[in-house]
């Protein structure tokens, strides 16, 4: 793959920082990476409607430079898919990292609403999270943080992360992409198998692979976040299975 440029983006809850780790070592590959804030995400009191695909998806066009690789993590994956979808000249590929690829016009949470009940899924972070009185944003407490997100990742790092998490608005987490074959079809796929992911489990995961076939995939020995978890590791696969989908 030709591309050495590399838009990052966060799932639910989190920042650009919960790049931090993962960076250095992929920029030592020679990638150029920009990890993104989406925009109004953790912010109580926004206007409201301002987190959304739409504007997620907006804010991560703006940031593209040429012919660029998507890396999401968790629910970035449909924002991702539908920037692909919207940019197939610029986007050069996606990275799916332990995140949710899904076909068009399907949330994650109707994914797991039709699940078979003899499936044995968890229901990850959902049982823990506090809502506000309006209902209109989540907070994942740190302690369900640490079991759920981060119970891989070195004490000390985990901690700073599960503290930095920031209240969620709802309309940019229910997000569905509309993608078609033409577009979003064209643009090569990899998905992140996360092993031990306690949030988005590997029945799931491998769920939306078999919905939205021909990805390349690779298996991660990790929990929800392997860029925190093994970053180095991480680095190194990622920069061999791209230059394969090249």
């Amino acid at each position: 793959m030709v591309a050495r440029a590399a838009l990052l983006i966060h799932g639910a809850w989190q920042g650009a920082w919960s790049w931090d780790a993962f960076i250095p070592p992929f920029a030592a590959l020679g990638w150029g990476c920009h990890a993104v804030d989406l925009p109004e995400n953790g912010q109580p009191g926004a206007g409201p409607g301002r987190a959304s695909l739409e504007t997620y998806v907006a804010h991560c066009a703006s940031h593209l430079d040429g012919r660029t690789i998507l890396i999401a993590h968790s629910g970035a994956g449909v924002i991702a898919s539908q920037l692909a979808e919207d940019h197939p000249d610029k986007v050069a590929g996606v990275v799916y990292l332990a995140g949710m690829m899904l076909p068009s016009g399907v949330a994650f949470e109707d994914l797991l609403r039709d699940l078979p009940p003899e499936e044995n899924i968890s229901k990850g972070i959902g049982p823990h999270l506090v809502w506000s009185e309006d209902g209109q944003f989540s907070t994942v407490p740190i302690q369900a943080a640490l079991d759920i997100f981060l119970h891989d990742c070195p004490p000390a790092a985990a901690r700073r992360a599960a503290e930095s998490l920031r209240p969620q608005r709802e309309t940019g987490r229910q997000l569905r992409a509309r993608l078609t074959a033409e577009r979003h079809g064209r643009v090569p796929r990899l998905y992140v198998e996360a092993l031990h992911d306690r949030s988005v489990v590997l029945d799931v995961q491998r769920r939306m692979q078999r919905l939205s076939p021909g990805a390349a995939s690779l298996t991660m020995e990790t929990g929800h976040v392997p860029q925190l978890a093994r970053p180095e590791t991480l680095a190194r696969r990622l920069g061999e299975a791209l230059a394969a989908l090249g």
